[in-house]
């Protein structure tokens, strides 16, 4: 397993814990801000290392998969502390992360079948990422009384729309990858 890989899980997981021990109220904004810092590293390790795999020559299938699968487990510690988080709901964490997962098996499985990486969106994983940063800064940040409350779920918030939008924003995203790469493959039968 590539270091690049390995370090960005690292990051992701720490990302995870700090934002599951932000519910705590205890050095809340402290650790929302953490969590921020280590997801903008886990960005940071993914482009640096694929950035260095292409410029030194080593980019391979076998890195290929050694950088799927730790993306995947990034990802979902993410999510699920996301759940957890101040203003979250554990349940939309799972589903996130299930929802995030789904969205990258359409992509992959594409590709094995000879399509090109698509990686559009609307939810693809850096906006999913962006959307947990701003929602971890706007709850650490804005007044208690700017914080949405959803009245149906008690202590839900902010966390709970974004992870809501992330939901959505991968159901969207994997029927668009999914309907492109059956037009690739339809178009390459003729």
């Amino acid at each position: 397993m590539d270091g690049g890989a390995v370090a960005g899980f690292i990051a992701s997981l720490g990302a995870g814990v700090a934002l599951w021990a932000s519910n705590e109220r205890s050095q809340t904004t402290l650790l929302l801000l953490a969590a921020c810092i280590l997801i903008l590293m886990r960005g940071m390790c993914n482009m640096l290392d694929g950035m260095v795999a292409v410029s030194t020559g080593k980019a391979s299938r076998c890195g290929e998969l050694f950088n799927e699968v730790p993306d995947r487990l990034s990802d979902s510690v993410t999510f699920v502390g996301a759940g957890y988080a101040l203003g979250g709901i554990p349940e939309l964490g799972y589903i996130a992360a299930i929802a995030a997962v789904f969205t990258a098996y359409v992509r992959v499985q594409g590709c094995a079948l000879g399509t090109p990486a698509d990686f559009g969106g609307p939810m693809a994983k850096v906006n999913r990422m962006l959307l947990i940063v701003a929602a971890a800064l706007y709850t650490a940040f804005a007044p208690a009384s700017w914080q949405p409350s959803l009245a149906v779920v008690p202590n839900a918030g902010t966390f709970a729309l974004a992870l809501a939008m992330i939901i959505a924003g991968c159901v969207v995203t994997a029927a668009r990858r999914l309907r492109r790469a059956a037009q690739t493959l339809e178009a390459s039968r003729s």
